[in-house]
């Protein structure tokens, strides 16, 4: 098994430049070097990181979110009802219009009383504010800390100062103890978001975040095994440098502190832009592809890693176009709205849904103003419920 894939998958041409095979970089007492193997270690980490979360959770977020003065929201109890139950649980959340007809009437209940049941029955489901604090706050310790130890590790680099010594004797460059834990810590942390993320706080960008993880998992153990560890540091640096206040932002919102969270907001899209969108592809993807030139030649691991670094570009300008969209409003609104990828519970007003709906039926030529005053007071509703008024 282990000659396959050193033959197959490990196969020195494909991961390091021409010339150079895994014997060149055998680590030796006084010059060790990155291995392959070594990556395999981030798995219990992972474990590791997702036990630490439950404690730090239980132990920490929890109290600090009371203490911060976080309150839940009355969510209405749902009765229970056998046929919507299985219909919700096998088919579909969210059923269309003649799927609620043909319920109502096996039922015995109306369409609207059937609409407001899958309504609750998904507020049900949804993640508590108190949930989501204690994610965002767990995100926000590990990469304030990631970033700090980023820049103990790359403050007295000369590569941190000037890119082209990133290749400076590529590829036999020595491992350093504080860049193999901050590899390793950072890995190990990315496996345990996705190990956790069906668990997690589901957000409409669902999808581009396990893209985003599975590309940053593979980014890390790449650049490791071809000894770009130099580049590869950097590039954490980079992401953690906005993410933790990012995470910082969502606890002032969910505590209800507006005014933090707009403040901070604007101290992010700013960092988010400079870092994502100017530093990252002006100095980062042009060191990896054109500095990196001048030490060898093209190979498999040169386009994979450029790749990748793209598909990471690729995220940064959809996310930045979300916060744009929030930043255009908080210019207009005087105030930051709901995080552009997040799932807010539904409005739960019933009679004033049951007083249109008979309206609407007894004027049938005015259905499209009735609605769009529905839609209205639905849509102030919850701006109420989800913008607490600021401390």
């Amino acid at each position: 098994m282990a000659s396959v894939l050193d033959k197959w998958l490990w196969h020195h041409e494909y991961w390091l430049p021409p010339g150079i095979t895994w014997n060149d970089l055998e680590s030796s007492e006084h010059a060790p070097y990155p291995r392959p193997r070594d990556l395999v270690i981030a798995i219990p980490y992972a474990v590791v990181f997702i036990v630490l979360r439950f404690l730090y959770e239980r132990w920490i977020a929890v109290p600090l979110s009371k203490h911060m003065g976080v309150k839940e929201k009355i969510r209405r109890k749902v009765l229970p009802k056998p046929v919507l139950e299985k219909v919700y649980t096998t088919k579909s959340t969210c059923p269309k219009e003649h799927d609620l007809l043909a319920l109502a009437k096996q039922c015995g209940i109306s369409i609207h009383e059937v609409k407001v049941w899958f309504r609750n029955r998904r507020n049900q489901d949804r993640p508590s504010i108190t949930q989501r604090f204690c994610e965002a706050s767990w995100r926000f310790a590990f990469y304030l800390l990631a970033f700090i130890h980023g820049l103990c590790v790359l403050l007295d680099k000369p590569w941190f100062w000037n890119p082209r010594e990133c290749w400076k004797g590529y590829p036999r460059q020595v491992l350093l103890p504080s860049q193999y834990w901050y590899y390793m810590i950072e890995l190990a942390f990315y496996w345990s978001l996705l190990l956790r993320i069906s668990l997690d706080v589901k957000r409409k960008d669902f999808k581009e975040q396990i893209i985003h993880h599975v590309a940053t998992i593979f980014l890390i153990g790449f650049s490791y095994s071809a000894n770009y560890i130099r580049v590869g540091t950097i590039i954490m640096l980079v992401h953690d440098a906005s993410d933790y206040i990012m995470e910082c932002a969502k606890m002032f919102n969910y505590a209800g502190w507006r005014r933090a969270c707009d403040g901070l907001f604007v101290v992010f899209a700013l960092v988010f832009i400079i870092t994502r969108l100017v530093i990252f592809p002006v100095v980062v993807m042009y060191t990896t592809l054109y500095y990196s030139m001048e030490i060898f030649q093209p190979f498999f691991g040169y386009y994979l890693f450029n790749l990748l670094l793209m598909v990471l570009q690729a995220l940064h300008i959809f996310w930045a176009y979300l916060i744009l969209r929030m930043a255009v409003k908080f210019v207009f609104a005087g105030k930051v709205e709901k995080d552009e990828r997040s799932d807010v519970d539904e409005s739960d007003g019933t009679e004033e849904d049951g007083r249109m709906e008979s309206k609407s039926m007894s004027s049938p030529n005015h259905n499209g103003v009735l609605n769009k005053i529905t839609n209205g007071m639905k849509s102030k509703s919850n701006e109420r419920n989800r913008l607490p008024k600021a401390r």
